[in-house]
């Protein structure tokens, strides 16, 4: 095993033999020998373990074999401790959703800490056929179905052409002691199911099936590269820069079919996975809204507006004095001047004596109404942005300056009547959107 692995490293990853990186040990038989066969090449590594507190005596045991495993191979040992099943409820996850979730925050933010571009895991061609069919049971695209892959953001798997039993073979050739997770062995969990229950079947039906799915994976891994280059393609072609996202033209997605598979290729990298209520958007009312957890889209009218959600915060500001807006989420210069000079639609004169209340900067809400300069009487802010043809993107990104309750001036478009020079005018405060 020892040749193949030299090759495989060589061939593929090359850089591991001349930069230092870590690799991810448990303490289990597939890290343990992950970590002495990349010694043997002579890697420069460290050993990063996680203690995730959930088989009590069992986990400080595991913990102490890695520890003493670093210092016999005289490598750096790095460890750390979670509370799993706290997290887990916390954030509502299963154990192991929440023990991968931490375990993959604390190896990134270890690489950045310790200088390191790689970290190796365990991984070896068992996990990926295990994947294959946890991915296909809770429905997936060709690319879930494509295993795990070799590498991803600095984390490589130089295993995975090696199965569960030559790994076995290796260690006792060679060996090497590892420690047991008792766990394992329960078949609670779905891929400890898949792993006891139904590969082994499968393998006795078929002899090669573990090498007729390697085969499968690479013709899949190959499909999946070609779908990608398309869609990057057509997403260049289709996905039109706008408003700090995208606009895409309805007709020519209407144009393309199967319309949902077409869909699924193009957005699902956005976190989307209802496609038939985004193909029933595609014929909705203009305004129509479709979320998922990072991103929102809106029909409106001849284009879907693709946008990220924004964090939730406190997008407001105030302060004591007119003249002096600070810290504001949109920048404004507020200086007095003795008479009206230049006019554009980045600044607005108004009598200072008509602000008896604080200055403030925010989004429109329902309701909201202003007095339009020029006009009388006064009119709905979203009446105002209707005439104005303004789309749902660019109505949330529309700041409001206000006194008080009252608007001043929907910054950029329109001021307020109530707050406009007159003849009897005496102090003149010039508002100015500053670059």
């Amino acid at each position: 095993m020892f040749s193949q692995f030299k090759y495989h490293i060589e061939t593929n990853f090359p850089q591991l033999l001349s930069t230092p990186g870590m690799v991810a040990c448990s303490g289990g038989v597939d890290s343990v020998v992950l970590t002495q066969l990349c010694r043997q090449l002579g890697m420069e590594i460290s050993l990063a373990h996680c203690n995730f507190k959930l088989r009590g005596d069992e986990s400080d045991e595991d913990e102490q074999f890695v520890k003493q495993l670093a210092d016999q191979l005289n490598v750096p040992f790095l460890n750390t401790h979670f509370s799993t099943s706290e997290y887990a409820a916390e954030h509502k996850l299963s154990i192991q959703m929440a023990a991968r979730e931490l375990r993959y925050q604390w190896f990134t933010e270890l690489m950045e800490k310790e200088g390191k571009s790689w970290m190796l895991t365990a991984h070896h061609l068992d996990d990926s056929l295990e994947t294959f069919f946890i991915n296909l049971s809770r429905g997936t695209g060709i690319e879930g179905l494509s295993g795990i892959p070799a590498h991803t953001n600095g984390f490589i798997r130089p295993l995975l052409p090696f199965s569960r039993v030559e790994i076995m073979e290796y260690a006792n050739k060679e060996g090497i002691a590892w420690r047991e997770d008792s766990t394992n062995e329960e078949t609670k969990y779905l891929r400890n199911k898949i792993r006891h229950e139904m590969v082994p079947l499968l393998k006795e039906l078929h002899p090669t099936f573990l090498e007729n799915f390697k085969k499968t994976e690479e013709f899949l891994s190959g499909s999946a590269k070609m779908l990608s280059d398309y869609s990057y393609a057509l997403k260049e072609q289709l996905f039109v820069p706008y408003q700090q996202g995208f606009k895409i033209g309805i007709g020519a997605l209407l144009e393309l079919s199967p319309i949902q598979g077409y869909l699924y290729m193009l957005f699902k990298d956005y976190g989307f996975q209802s496609w038939k209520d985004m193909e029933s958007l595609l014929t909705a009312m203009s305004g129509k809204e479709l979320h998922s957890k990072t991103h929102r889209l809106i029909k409106d009218r001849k284009y879907l507006l693709l946008q990220e959600v924004p964090e939730v915060a406190d997008l407001s500001a105030e302060e004591n004095s007119p003249e002096e807006l600070s810290e504001l989420p949109i920048a404004l210069k507020i200086e007095k001047v003795e008479q009206i000079e230049e006019k554009n639609n980045t600044i607005l004169y108004v009598d200072k004596e008509t602000l008896n209340h604080r200055l403030t900067v925010r989004k429109w809400k329902k309701g909201d109404y202003f007095y339009p300069l020029g006009m009388n009487g006064k009119k709905k802010v979203a009446k105002f942005f209707k005439d104005e043809k303004m789309d749902a993107i660019a109505k949330q990104h529309q700041w409001l300056l206000c006194c008080g309750e009252k608007i001043v001036w929907i910054i950029g478009r329109r001021a307020d009547d109530r707050f406009k020079i007159t003849a009897l005018t005496k102090n003149i405060l010039k508002v100015t959107v500053a670059e």
